[in-house]
């Protein structure tokens, strides 16, 4: 019975050419625009979670008023991350990277490639971001200076090949020698490396809480609330940064800080939310906007529900063409439900070959449009 419908629901097609290629064509154009912009929307709020217990990872903030300059910064001190392991057993541990630097040279040959693509971190790197290795040990890989991790791309760029362990890469007239070949970072990570430096080739006026130049990264022990973790702030500030401060400023207290209109706050930002929700300085990467995500999501759907509308509009003009028809059908003997079942195979039938050419359009214009994008 399925195969009859199919016959005459395609017999139907041919007959009607011009019509069915624009009810067709419509539909596909619509459903090919819906699917490039959801697929732009699904990559935007996939941003970095594919690390393991991701939901746990927070990046530290400061929010800094004084002198009139206020700052909203991606970066903390340098003591902060050490100081929340120290002091608080919620964090279970914490990494920094220190991308100050900007880039470095490295050396390729007799020639020398200006770097973007790198930052120092901690030795604890892997264990915040857990990105799996083709060769070496996570654990031990950043402990040493003079060391450095590199991606396949890395490799290949620099050597030609991805068996480079135990080889060393010039850096700023620096020999690091290579500890471990991660996999390529995925796209979708709010940073972009291929080399990882040891933080213990970072030259630092190190333990000053005044000056934030690193991106601090804490995983939080399950369970834990990060809005109340968001209070032991305060003591951080009262134990640690405004003795620090009075060498120099003579502060006293916190209040006698904001009393003077001033203000220094810390908080911590969920790592899956740094893509979308961030508007700090300085980022490891170009960030993206939620405001973007809610406009085209809300695009999409118009676009699906114009082409729908469209679709259905076409297809009930052309009922009236077609009541001669089932007027014969009912005269035959032909029931009311083996009808609905008819014309419903013609509209299945429609979508299917338009949904086969909105895949085949969004295949043909999907690099064009991630350029775009």
């Amino acid at each position: 019975m399925i195969s009859n419908y199919l016959k005459i629901a395609w017999r139907n097609l041919l007959k009607n050419k011009v019509f069915s290629a624009i009810n067709i064509v419509g539909l596909a154009i619509g459903l090919a625009c819906f699917t490039l912009i959801a697929l732009y929307v699904i990559d935007e709020i996939s941003y970095d979670r594919h690390f393991e217990r991701a939901s746990d990872v927070y990046r530290v903030n400061s929010d800094i008023r004084f002198a009139g300059t206020e700052m909203k910064l991606a970066v903390s001190s340098d003591p902060m991350g050490p100081t929340l392991k120290k002091d608080f057993p919620e964090v279970e541990t914490f990494t920094r990277i220190y991308a100050s630097s900007g880039s470095k040279l490295i050396k390729k040959g007799s020639e020398f490639i200006t770097e973007e693509r790198l930052f120092h971190a901690d030795s604890t790197f892997f264990q915040v971001f857990p990105l799996p290795l083709v060769a070496g040990n996570a654990n031990t890989a950043l402990t040493e200076p003079n060391t450095v991790v590199i991606s396949e791309t890395g490799a290949r760029k620099y050597f030609g090949t991805t068996e480079v362990m135990g080889k060393t890469i010039e850096a700023d007239k620096t020999n690091y020698k290579i500890t471990a070949v991660m996999k390529d970072v995925p796209r979708n990570t709010h940073f972009n490396v291929d080399l990882i430096f040891s933080m213990k080739n970072v030259d630092y006026q190190w333990n000053n809480f005044l000056s934030h130049n690193f991106q601090t990264y804490i995983k939080l022990r399950p369970g834990t609330d990060p809005k109340s973790f968001d209070k032991h702030f305060e003591t951080i500030t009262e134990k640690y940064i405004i003795p620090q401060a009075h060498q120099f400023m003579q502060i006293n207290s916190m209040d006698e800080f904001r009393k003077a209109g001033n203000e220094l706050k810390y908080s911590l930002m969920r790592l899956t939310d740094i893509h979308l929700y961030s508007t700090r300085f300085p980022e490891l990467a170009t960030n993206g906007d939620i405001q973007y995500v809610y406009i085209f999501s809300a695009v999409a759907l118009f676009i699906l529900l114009l082409a729908c509308v469209n679709f259905m509009n076409l297809s009930t003009a052309r009922s009236s063409n077609r009541s001669k028809e089932v007027g014969i059908r009912k005269v035959l003997g032909t029931s009311r439900k083996a009808l609905i079942w008819q014309f419903l195979t013609e509209s299945v039938l429609m979508v299917g070959i338009a949904l086969a050419i909105a895949i085949v359009i969004t295949v043909l214009i999907l690099p064009l449009f991630n350029d775009i994008a």
